[in-house]
Parts: C-alpha cells; sequence; structure tokens
C-alpha cells in the first residue's frame, strides 16, 4: 500500500464510570510521519488502540484497510513467551522450523506464507537492535525492560505493516539506542503514529497532534514547530484575557457611574416635587416614566456585563488549556558539606565496580550519570540511597538523601496522593499540601484517587511531590529516569525545577536534553570495564 490511510469519524470514548474521556474526533492518518501528544490522563494510548483496531470506540467509527502493527507502551512479557513470541514471529519460525526438518503438513506452509528468509531477517532485525546473536528461542522473561523494548521494536520492522503506531517506543532505551530508533523512524516511509514525549523522537515527526479534554488539534510541522506555535498560541491567548479583563472592569466602571448619575436625578427630582405644585397623579406617572428609562437601562447594561464575563471565562479558559505546571522547591542551598561516601564499594552484577568504587558527594555537587543499559546506573543510586549494600566495601553517610527511583517504590498504590504525601510530611497543613499538588496539575479528585488509578504521569508527578516535599528536606537528591512518563508539559516543568534547584543532585537519564538543562557540574561514565568521574 504506497499511502496507507485510516481514518477516524466522530469518534469519542467513554470510560467506565461514566466520564468522556475526549469528545468526538475526526482524524486521518495517512503517509506523514505524526507524533500524538497531550496531557496525562487525556487518552493518548486510548486512541492509538482505537487506531490500531485494538480498541472499540464508543461512538463513531474507523475506517480503513491498512495493516498496523500496534506496540504498547508497557511491553507485557507473557508466561512461557519466547522472544520470537515477543517479536510476533514465533508461529511461521516454528513452521520454517518444522518444513525444514521435513514436515509436509499444509498448515505450516500456511502460517509460513511467503517468508522464506524470515530467518535471516529476524536475525538482521536483531543485530540492527544491538542484540546480535540472541536465540529467539531464549525465555523472553530473562530480558531486561531495555531488551524487551529493543526485541519488541525489532518486531515492529519486520511486521511489513502499513502503519506503525507506537506508544512511548523510546522507553527503557539508553541514548544510543535512543538515536537508534530517530535512524530508523526517519528512514520509515509508510504510515506512523508516534505516542511520545520523547523531543528528539517527536522532531523527526512532519505533524504533531494534541489531544485535550477539548478534542484533537493538529499542528503541520515538528515538535520545535508545535513549541512555537504553542507560545504564540499561548501569548495570544493571554494577551486576549487582558483586554477581555479591562474591557469587563472599564463596563463595571461604566455601570456604577450611571447607576450614581440616576440616584443623584432621581434626588433632584424628588426635591423639585416637593417645591413644585403639581397634581399626584403626574408626579407618580414621570416617576414612573423616570423608573423605566433607568430599568431598560439597567437591562442594557446588565446584559453587557454578562457578555463581557462570558468573553473573560472563555479567555481564561483559553490560557488555561495551554497547561502550566510548577513545583515550589524547598531546601537546596545548604553549605558545601558531605553528604555520602562509599569506599571501595561493589556493586552486585557491575564488573566495572570490582576494584571498589570511591566516591565523595558534596551538598552541592550536582553529577549526571550516564552510561547504556545493565551498566549499573540504577544499582549505584540504590547504594547511594542506602537501599541496597555494596557486595562490599562500604557506605556512610552524614545527611538526609532522597531517591526517585523507575519503579516508584516509595509509593503506596492503594493510598491517594495526598495521603502519601501525609504520610510524607504529617507536620503540615493539608491546605499547604492540597496547594502544592495543585501547582503540579492534581485537582481535588485526582489527589483523592488512589495512586495505582492514577496515570504514569500522574504517578510520577505524585512521586516527584512525596520526595521533594517531605518534612525534612533532602541534602542529595536521586533521580532514576525521572522523565519516564511524564507529558511534554511537566518535562518542561521538571527541567525548570532542576535548573533552579541548588542542591546535592544525582541524575541518571537518557533525556541529552534533561541532562543538559539540569546545570550539571560533574559527569559519572559508567562504562563496561570502569566508571570515571569528571567534570560535566
Amino acid at each position: 500500500m504506497a499511502d496507507p490511510r485510516l481514518a477516524l469519524s466522530a469518534v469519542s470514548f467513554v470510560l467506565p464510570d461514566g466520564r468522556t474521556l475526549f469528545p468526538p474526533i475526526d482524524f486521518e492518518l495517512d503517509a506523514v510521519p505524526t507524533g500524538l501528544v497531550g496531557g496525562n490522563g487525556v487518552g493518548k494510548s486510548v486512541l492509538a488502540r482505537i487506531v490500531a483496531g485494538i480498541l472499540a470506540p464508543t461512538t463513531g467509527r474507523r475506517e480503513g484497510d491498512a495493516r498496523v502493527h500496534y506496540l504498547p507502551q508497557l511491553v507485557r512479557i507473557e508466561p512461557d513467551q519466547r522472544v520470537a513470541g515477543l517479536m510476533g514471529v514465533a508461529d511461521p519460525l516454528a513452521a520454517l522450523e518444522r518444513i525444514e526438518a521435513g514436515s509436509a503438513d499444509p498448515l505450516d506452509f500456511e502460517r509460513l506464507g511467503d517468508r522464506w528468509t524470515l530467518r535471516g531477517q529476524l536475525a538482521q532485525a536483531l543485530a540492527q537492535a544491538g542484540l546480535p546473536g540472541l536465540d529467539p528461542w531464549r525465555p523472553a522473561g530473562t530480558l531486561s525492560g531495555g531488551e524487551a523494548m529493543r526485541v519488541a521494536l525489532a518486531g515492529a520492522w519486520l511486521a511489513d505493516a502499513d502503519v506503525l503506531v507506537l506508544d512511548e517506543p523510546g522507553n527503557h532505551l539508553d541514548r544510543q539506542q535512543r538515536t537508534s530508533l530517530v535512524e530508523r523512524l526517519q528512514g520509515w516511509r509508510k504510515g506512523l503514529l508516534l505516542v511520545s514525549h520523547d523531543r528528539d523522537l517527536l522532531d523527526g515527526m512532519q505533524r504533531i497532534v494534541e489531544l485535550s479534554p477539548a478534542g484533537l488539534r493538529s499542528y503541520g510541522g515538528n515538535h520545535a514547530f508545535y513549541v512555537r506555535q504553542r507560545a504564540e498560541e499561548r501569548a495570544a491567548a493571554m494577551a486576549t484575557l487582558e483586554q477581555a479583563r479591562l474591557d469587563h472592569q472599564r463596563l463595571q466602571a461604566a455601570q456604577r457611574e450611571q447607576h450614581e448619575r440616576q440616584q443623584r436625578r432621581q434626588a433632584r427630582g424628588n426635591r423639585s416635587a416637593k417645591r413644585a405644585n403639581q397634581a399626584p397623579i403626574l408626579l407618580g406617572m414621570a416617576r414612573a416614566r423616570s423608573e423605566a428609562s433607568a430599568g431598560r437601562l439597567g437591562a442594557r447594561q446588565a446584559e453587557a456585563l454578562a457578555q463581557s464575563a462570558s468573553a473573560q471565562h472563555e479567555a481564561a479558559a483559553a490560557v488555561d488549556a495551554v497547561p502550566q505546571l510548577a513545583l515550589c522547591m524547598a531546601g537546596g542551598s545548604g553549605p558545601e558539606r558531605m553528604v555520602v561516601r562509599l569506599e571501595r564499594a561493589v556493586l552486585a552484577h557491575v564488573p566495572a565496580t570490582a576494584a571498589g568504587l570511591d566516591l565523595a558527594l558534596t551538598a552541592r555537587q550536582r553529577i549526571g550519570v550516564v552510561g547504556p543499559n545493565g551498566s549499573g546506573k540504577s544499582s549505584l543510586l540504590r547504594v547511594l540511597a542506602g537501599r541496597q549494600a555494596p557486595l562490599s566495601g562500604r557506605r556512610l553517610a552524614y545527611a538526609p538523601i532522597a531517591c526517585f527511583d523507575q519503579q516508584l517504590d516509595g509509593l503506596d498504590p492503594l493510598r491517594s496522593t495526598l495521603d502519601n504525601l501525609r504520610r510524607a510530611n504529617p507536620v503540615a497543613a493539608e491546605a499547604d499540601l492540597r496547594g502544592r499538588l495543585a501547582l503540579l496539575g492534581m485537582d481535588a479528585d485526582l489527589v483523592r484517587t488512589p495512586c495505582g488509578r492514577l496515570s504514569g504521569g500522574e504517578r510520577v508527578r505524585a512521586a516527584l511531590a512525596c520526595v521533594l516535599y517531605a518534612q525534612t528536606p533532602p541534602s542529595l537528591l536521586l533521580l532514576d529516569e525521572p522523565g519516564n512518563h511524564l507529558e511534554l508539559a511537566a518535562l518542561d516543568t521538571l527541567e525548570r525545577m532542576l535548573a533552579q534547584y541548588r542542591g546535592g543532585l544525582v541524575l541518571v537519564s537518557h533525556d541529552r536534553r534533561l541532562l543538559d538543562a539540569a546545570g550539571l557540574s560533574h559527569r559519572i561514565d559508567a562504562g563496561a570495564d570502569a566508571w570515571h568521574l569528571a567534570p560535566w
């Protein structure tokens, strides 16, 4: 299919609790590489599954006969699943092997189809994914998160689909693998819908569509173009809001002035009527005419004020449609004192530390930890945080340390965000905690929702709040891939927070832009043979 086409016509989706996730949407996906963005919880993954034909919409219809390969955000490995199964080629590969062994079963030939070069294609796809020689019948459960994502992506390239629908394919990939993914996506010449918050991936798209509770809006360009357009829209919306406020204030002032003039005229008329020798009936008629005239004027003013208030409300809603999140940073300006020290520490499953790792961190150092998946970066953070002991050597801690890990272990999924934060800071007033969560885009309903029911980005924001707003502010903040699952607005907030934060920081991330924005002083290169601390 040279020009794949899928279309959604008046598609909407209603959640089981009756809430409408997004209103009716019309959308056509053609051969233009398209990035789908939007806030957490607006329904990006749901929309992607509808486009892929995996989920039926509540209303509307999906049209088109393009063959779609869908890669979910979370690669789920089934019990007893093999690498070939994770790639989606287990049945044809097994059929090929049986045919090569002498099978004449027509079902095997049907399962294989015309994929006689499948074995070579599979080996090539795994090699391009950085997994040369990987046994296709190896249990998929033995793969790391990054390896599982690379295997699933290799299966996507093998699928020979007309359209790829990829939901956060950059998750769990290191910098080199993300660079490789950018190149593969740029070389893809068929239909593509990419759900992502990775700005490098989105910059390779030729169209960005943004999903919000108001619907779907298309921007004709990559992520950089989208950011410029959104900034211009916000500036225009702010200008419109300010003008609406000024107009409303002028109308209110005019109404007050008119009311005061009317009262003065009435008072003069009453004084004149007392001095004049007119019949009561004539005085009553004059008073009625005056009151009727004032009533008509008042009605016109009331209508004008109502229209002005409505215009102001609409302008404010347009401003609020551009999410602006904020963090209230505490602490982070302590003296240059020692916080934690590792002495000849050997980390579990990290051969590069076999000779022992010496590391001393102060309350003002800002370190970025970089290196490929599996090099032990998360293990280092667990040891620094005191959650895991080194195999040998020792860890010495001198001040409070807070750790934000990829698994969000500190977040109780059965408790609400507010309850989790109360547990971390039991002395703070509830109004203060609610206010801080509101600045993170978490409204009254969201802070009461159990964390296990929040979206990925909402859980990340809740976990960050519990770390940063704890009763005792940390002297050293350990962050392990804090940008995972965050939408673009929250990523911008995180970057601003890290730029403003002046405390000790150890940041593990594969996001080049996040590392550059953090104002780092040093780097640890976690290599296969040795680790090196050097200026950033």
